[in-house]
């Protein structure tokens, strides 16, 4: 019979992949820890098979409150468009990991950023043992979170609290938000950070293929542990801090929280912005160690009449574009923090 005639095999029941994926994930993760303390040298086949596992392994599939258009680019496209600039170095996006999304930012003029992030359905036991490593989560290198996005169009929304100030994002993963007030507000500056080397990695690259949509602006990415000390040049000179989704893990609640306090100006004007899910009892503690660490903290759940209207259509069923909406873990609140009453 001719092979392309052929019928295609059939599929795995459902169950059956998610149970095969669930067993590649803690494989992964298992081999990923026996790696830490075995000699063996890299590029054996046991790291090819490990490899080639990743490959199958399908991870949190994306889905936003959809406020800022965007669209997926091939890196192909922005290679040829990087071709005669000199603020990007086109050799580097040439990654099979890789996609390029555009955005086209709801701001005035013809704003719009190129963002390169990694593939959704890529996983890499360098993930893995980069937390192990660093104490940090690998949740900045999955996708561009729903609060991000959020985030991102609030920013848009209140610009002018930006103007002339300088800002930074704290557990930014890609760093949408930071580079939407970086394109879109007449910040200073920005620094975009993040605990993960390689996440951070992505942020530089990408200031690199935006560097004529900032302006003036100066933007700049930084690896930012929020447990070690920060250096003495940074202490109290940030006017605006934000963050999104980045008070899930009760671990991290307290060194977020002097890192907050340890950072932000000593201004009546200067102010921390976070938008987050309250994921169970999470955002409560989190509130609570902000109080005992000396901050003030305001929580307001209507904070943008668009991002309300449509957390409420998901929540009732009549979009049922997000299927598994679930408003503790998917409708951001703002949380508005400051050091003066």
């Amino acid at each position: 019979m001719d092979s392309s005639s052929s019928p295609a095999p059939p599929q795995a029941p459902a169950r059956s992949r998610g149970s095969s994926n669930a067993s590649q994930r803690w494989s992964i993760l298992r081999r990923a820890l026996l790696a830490r303390s075995s000699s063996r040298a890299p590029g054996t086949s046991r790291d090819q098979d490990i490899k080639d596992g990743t490959i199958n392994i399908s991870r949190k599939a994306s889905r936003g409150f959809n406020l800022i258009e965007c669209h997926s680019l091939p890196i192909s496209r922005l290679m040829k468009s990087l071709e005669n600039s000199s603020n990007g170095n086109e050799n580097d996006l040439g990654c099979q990991k890789d996609v390029c999304v555009f955005y086209k930012l709801p701001c005035g003029g013809s704003s719009k950023l190129n963002l390169v992030y990694r593939r959704e359905d890529s996983l890499e036991l360098n993930d893995i043992e980069a937390s192990n490593r660093y104490n940090i989560d690998t949740t900045g290198l999955v996708c561009c979170w729903p609060s991000e996005e959020v985030l991102a169009y609030y920013c848009i929304n209140h610009s002018d609290m930006f103007r002339a100030k300088k800002v930074l994002e704290l557990g930014s993963g890609y760093g949408l938000a930071g580079f939407v007030i970086a394109a879109c507000t007449n910040a200073d500056e920005v620094v975009i950070s993040d605990g993960n080397p390689q996440v951070v990695g992505y942020i530089q690259k990408n200031i690199s293929i935006n560097a004529e949509t900032f302006g003036e602006t100066k933007v700049k990415s930084m690896i930012l542990h929020w447990d070690k000390e920060q250096a003495s040049e940074m202490l109290n000179t940030f006017d605006i801090i934000v963050a999104s989704d980045c008070t899930f893990f009760k671990q991290f609640h307290q060194s977020l929280a002097q890192t907050v306090k340890s950072l932000l100006k000593h201004s009546a004007t200067s102010q921390a912005v976070f938008l987050s899910p309250k994921r169970g009892d999470s955002l409560d503690k989190f509130l609570g160690i902000i109080k005992e660490n000396g901050l003030n903290c305001e929580l307001i759940d209507n904070y943008d009449p668009t991002v309300c209207n449509l957390h409420k259509k998901y929540e009732a069923g009549d979009d049922r574009t997000w299927p598994n909406y679930d408003k503790e873990h998917c409708y951001p609140l703002l949380v508005r923090i400051s050091s003066f009453c």
